[in-house]
């Protein structure tokens, strides 16, 4: 008798085991603890911007990125930051004039910069006084109108490679 029973826990145990293997082999599941302080700290521009880098964290931890559009690799995720939830971040490609990582999150502007304030001290102000303004940090972070949500980013202008020509225009 013991071995039938042995035998369904195996199967079990084998099958629960499987299940978890898919899921980390695509990607799928939580977002990882060090979620906040890679993506939280690249969105309010306190860490340096390598969409390399970003895009491969993504990838290994959400899976592939869904679309590529508008200069950007867009991943849907299962995180929050500062008590919202992160719908989807995006990441510049090599088309990009600029390097960047942005966020929508489910919460209004002004909720979520008193969150950003609260949790990591980063004070915002309006940019002009428009009914929806962008609201700007000191170190370069923005947070914009989505429709009823958030759009956070860092965005920043790709180093210059090698000697730079004067254009004949300043000459």
């Amino acid at each position: 008798m013991i071995r039938p029973v042995l035998a369904c826990r195996t199967n079990k145990l084998l099958l629960l085991a499987g299940l978890v293997l898919a899921c980390a082999a695509t990607g799928a599941g939580a977002a990882p603890s060090t979620f906040g302080p890679v993506i939280g700290s690249a969105l309010l521009c306190r860490s340096q911007l390598d969409n390399a880098y970003f895009h491969a964290y993504l990838t290994e931890f959400f899976g592939p990125a869904y679309k590529r559009e508008g200069g950007a690799y867009w991943f849907r995720t299962e995180a929050s930051l500062w008590g919202s939830k992160v719908e989807q971040v995006m990441v510049s490609d090599d088309t990009s004039a600029v390097v960047f990582v942005a966020a929508i999150l489910e919460a209004k502007p002004d909720e979520l910069e008193k969150s950003v304030r609260a949790a990591a001290g980063t004070p915002f102000r309006a940019a002009d006084g428009s009914r929806y303004p962008l609201r700007k940090s000191i170190p370069g972070s923005t947070i914009a109108y989505a429709n009823d949500k958030s759009k956070i980013y860092c965005a920043k202008f790709k180093p210059l490679s090698g000697p730079q020509s004067i254009p004949p225009s300043i000459r």
